[in-house]
């Protein structure tokens, strides 16, 4: 199998970048894209030339790291797969590949497909966590949680913080992603007294980090590996609106 990889080259976030096209030749259909960068990377460096920079870790859906546009499409055509699950039986044989980063002022670039997802972490330290005192683990059955309510918070638990929501949305918009965490946390009995906390903190440092703001055009929910609905953007700002007239802000 063949495929012509353009891929866009970038030295450093100040350095201006361009499209290289790769022809890539010798793969098999049951490899995944992240397994022909890898080819392509040895021949770059048997030739004496830098490889392409790309992120990946578990390379088994779960870490969130792989993430890049690829044909346009964050983590590419396929729904609910991310980058390093993609196979290379989505492409024709001899087909052209574009692969750039996300595309969103919050992930400046840093290498190549590599961005700076790191302002993700700091909405999580301003407030996605638990840290009222819940004492020593209870047993399994001993904290009653109603099944729908369990349910909704681990399907919200799913996100893996990847950032598609965010390359794909025209606003560049984080709501998905915040969205998410507010409803694996609020939702379940060691959460629920800081819920309020949580979500102004949490939207708040969105906010500082120049994330765009939810229109609803949906593009988030279609680009979200997890299957994660815009309905936890509805609660988010639920949330939001009572903390901040409960709180007179």
């Amino acid at each position: 199998m063949k495929l012509a990889l353009r891929i866009w080259r970038q030295d450093g976030p100040a350095a201006h970048g361009a499209f290289e096209r790769h022809c890539v030749v010798g793969l098999a259909p049951e490899m995944t894209l992240l397994d022909a960068l890898d080819v392509l990377n040895e021949r770059l460096v048997h030739a004496g030339k830098r490889p392409v920079a790309f992120d990946s870790d578990c390379r088994e859906g779960i870490c969130g790291a792989c993430g890049m546009l690829i044909d346009g499409f964050a983590h590419g055509p396929r729904a609910l797969t991310t980058t390093c699950e993609l196979g290379l039986r989505a492409f024709a044989d001899g087909a052209e590949v574009t692969l750039e980063p996300f595309r969103a002022g919050p992930f400046p670039v840093l290498r190549d497909l590599c961005v700076d997802r790191s302002a993700l972490d700091r909405i999580i330290q301003a407030g996605g966590y638990v840290s009222v005192r819940t004492g020593s683990a209870p047993d399994a059955n001993a904290v009653a949680v109603a099944k729908p309510a369990a349910e909704r918070a681990l399907d919200a638990a799913a996100c893996i913080g990847c950032g598609a929501c965010v390359a794909a949305c025209p606003n560049r918009s984080g709501a998905l992603f915040v969205g998410a965490k507010l409803a694996h946390l609020g939702q379940l009995p060691q959460g629920a007294p800081e819920r309020g906390r949580r979500a102004l903190a949490m939207v708040a440092a969105a906010d500082r980090e120049g994330f765009g703001g939810c229109s609803s055009h949906g593009e988030c929910q279609a680009a979200c590996p997890k299957g994660i609905g815009l309905g936890v953007i509805a609660r988010m700002n639920r949330e939001f609106l009572v903390a901040a007239v409960r709180d007179g802000g």
